[in-house]
């Protein structure tokens, strides 16, 4: 593995270590497949409302898994639409596939 993909690896994987930021994470893969298959958007309110968390922390969360490449996000008017990269998601399915 080249140096460059194991430090984008790391820094998923230090994105992902946190508890609140892996369920947000899951809940934007799980929204987005979703979202997908309905023709609609994945929006953050929605997310916030089942995770029980205030919008400052998931504002924070977000801003990590854009940092880390896991997701991107976007405004659409007063929400805010997330979307799981689906580059990285190949990344890791490689390299959880080698190990």
């Amino acid at each position: 593995m080249k140096e460059k993909e194991a430090k984008s690896l790391v820094k998923m994987f230090k994105a992902l270590a946190h508890p609140n930021r892996f369920r947000l994470f899951l809940e934007i893969v799980q929204e987005s497949e979703k979202a997908f298959e309905e023709g609609h958007d994945c929006f953050a309110n929605a997310i916030m409302d089942k995770l029980n968390v205030g919008a400052p922390t998931i504002s924070h969360h977000l801003k990590e898994l854009v940092n880390a490449d896991l997701i991107s996000t976007e405004r659409k008017g007063k929400f805010l639409t997330c979307r799981v990269n689906p580059d990285a998601m190949a990344r890791l399915n490689v390299f959880f596939s080698r190990t």
